[in-house]
């Protein structure tokens, strides 16, 4: 069924007239949702207007220049606009149907094999692909945890194993081989769909280090998706990550490094979720940054741990 010329107003609104009902599904950061609606009882279209203004544009030049060169892993736009006023800018998408996220061992497995597919497309390829996504590079991040140290004991964390990530921080950096990232791989993200997995939102897709798609998989923590990664299934999913890219590597190192850039990455998310809980006005009901805290404790537990036995 085609879409309506006139779905959508001038200033970005959906056009009720047209529609038999509409779904909110999910606020974005600046306020507005996306939304599921109908044209018939079985016709029905995603509808996401700009949910950050920081990404004007930017979901649909990765459509055009990016996805088409991917497998069906994605869903498709249907109808866009963009605009220089933020409110203007909409799209609308195949609806792939009433979505769950679940964080098991098959639905993760299943996706590290395209991770490790895209991640292994030529990086010559996608020059024009934004150097850096929503959050800062994992250099600017490493500047910030320098000055947490000594908060973390406080925590409930062994002063020895804070000590050994700091430590290596200090001998070396990360390896400087650049991927094309997903950006923002969280549970929320992907969803399998008649037994087809589907990978969503690509507005935060940039050139980065192999080790940030994994960490958001993986050790990511987030207040809407609870999820809790245990030692064994990550070192299960990074053997099969190993096993798939189609790039050299040493595989201990690769480990290790992964290791260090989660235990690091967690540092600053712990100070971003306790700011998040001290703020007078919360984003997220308390009770779910409390909980998002602990997992992200218990990653960096297990990922410090990880650095130590590493030697």
């Amino acid at each position: 069924m085609e879409l309506p010329a006139d779905i959508v107003f001038e200033n970005g609104e959906l056009n009720d007239d047209l529609i038999l009902k509409r779904e909110p599904l999910y606020k974005g950061m600046n306020g507005r949702f996306v939304e599921r609606f109908f044209l018939t009882p079985t016709t029905s279209f995603i509808f996401k207007p700009l949910t950050n203004n920081g990404q004007l544009g930017k979901e649909v030049w990765i459509h055009q220049h990016i996805l088409p060169r991917f497998p069906p892993i994605y869903p498709k736009i249907i109808s866009y606009k963009i605009s220089k006023q933020p409110e203007g800018n909409w799209m609308i998408f195949e609806d792939l149907g009433v979505l769950t996220h679940v964080f098991d061992e098959k639905s993760v497995l299943e996706l590290i094999k395209w991770v490790a597919w895209w991640h292994s497309l030529p990086v010559e390829d996608f020059l024009d692909v934004p150097a850096a996504g929503l959050k800062p590079q994992i250099a600017d991040i490493i500047t910030e945890v320098r000055s947490f140290r000594n908060v973390l004991p406080g925590l409930g964390l062994e002063r020895t194993s804070i000590d050994r990530v700091y430590s290596l921080l200090e001998k070396g950096h990360f390896s400087a081989r650049q991927v094309l990232s997903h950006g923002d791989l969280h549970i929320g993200n992907f969803s399998i769909v008649d037994n087809v997995l589907k990978i969503l939102d690509w507005e935060h897709a940039h050139l980065n280090l192999p080790y940030w798609d994994l960490y958001h998989l993986m050790d990511m923590s987030h207040p809407l998706f609870p999820k809790i990664t245990d030692t064994g299934l990550r070192q299960k999913v990074l053997e099969e990550y190993i096993s798939q890219v189609h790039f050299e590597m040493d595989g201990r190192a690769f480990m290790k490094e992964y290791y260090l850039f989660s235990a690091v990455f967690s540092i600053w998310m712990i100070a971003l979720i306790q700011k998040d809980l001290q703020a007078s006005e919360r984003k997220w009901p308390e009770e779910q940054l409390k909980r998002q805290l602990q997992e992200t404790l218990l990653s960096l537990r297990q990922c410090a741990e990880a650095l130590d036995d590493g030697e």
